[in-house]
């Protein structure tokens, strides 16, 4: 075998080691790069339910324990003092027509009750909540709960359109109403006596 020939030899050996070892480093280094970093899966997977209470748990919470009253252990004809030393919310607002109460989540979420007195003997004559939400889904669970828990109690609705029931059940008209507007979520329940003519001369 002629020297010339044996050197080319080598040498093309030599080349195509080469490019083998360089297309296996290559493409190590591709699916290296391909492979997505640990932080970014977690940020692109929140955990909702971090985001919106337990709807039931939020519902009894709205209520308050037992059955006693209308709300939360107050019922009509109530007077103011027994509203100041009953209610566990935070007061927020005191005047002579209403007393508001406030409870936040630790979701966040609020809740305000606001009792609303009679003009001269200064009794609850309605009850207002104002439920503020994160979520359309957290609306439409405490929506289905308020629903059930109501109907449960005052019989089957007297009124119900796509954002709003009504019930009635002597001596209570009770309402729930969808009030979310764009990414503002929440829902209100209204409370007032089937005769107020006859509260007012108690």
């Amino acid at each position: 075998m002629r020297p010339q020939y044996s050197f080319l030899r080598c040498l093309l050996v030599v080349i195509l080691l080469n490019g083998l070892l360089a297309s296996c480093s290559t493409n190590t280094t591709t699916d290296e790069e391909a492979a997505p970093p640990t932080d970014s899966v977690i940020l692109n997977n929140p955990v909702n339910d971090e985001l919106n209470s337990n709807q039931s748990a939020l519902l009894n919470t709205i209520l308050g324990d037992g059955d006693d009253g209308i709300l939360r252990g107050i019922t009509f004809g109530d007077p103011v003092g027994k509203v100041k030393a009953t209610e566990q919310f935070e007061m927020f607002e005191d005047s002579l027509s209403h007393a508001g109460f406030t409870y936040e989540t630790e979701q966040l979420e609020t809740i305000d009750v606001l009792y609303y007195f009679s003009p001269k003997a200064r009794q609850v004559d309605k009850i207002t909540v104002d439920v503020y939400l994160n979520s359309e889904t957290a609306t439409r669970q405490l929506w289905n709960s308020a629903k059930r828990r109501f109907t449960d109690r005052y019989g089957k609705p007297t009124k119900e359109i796509s954002r709003r029931i009504e019930w009635k059940k002597d001596p209570i008209k009770a309402r729930l109403e969808e009030v979310s507007d764009g990414k503002d979520y929440g829902l209100k329940m209204v409370f007032e006596p089937t005769n107020k003519t006859a509260l007012a001369s108690k």
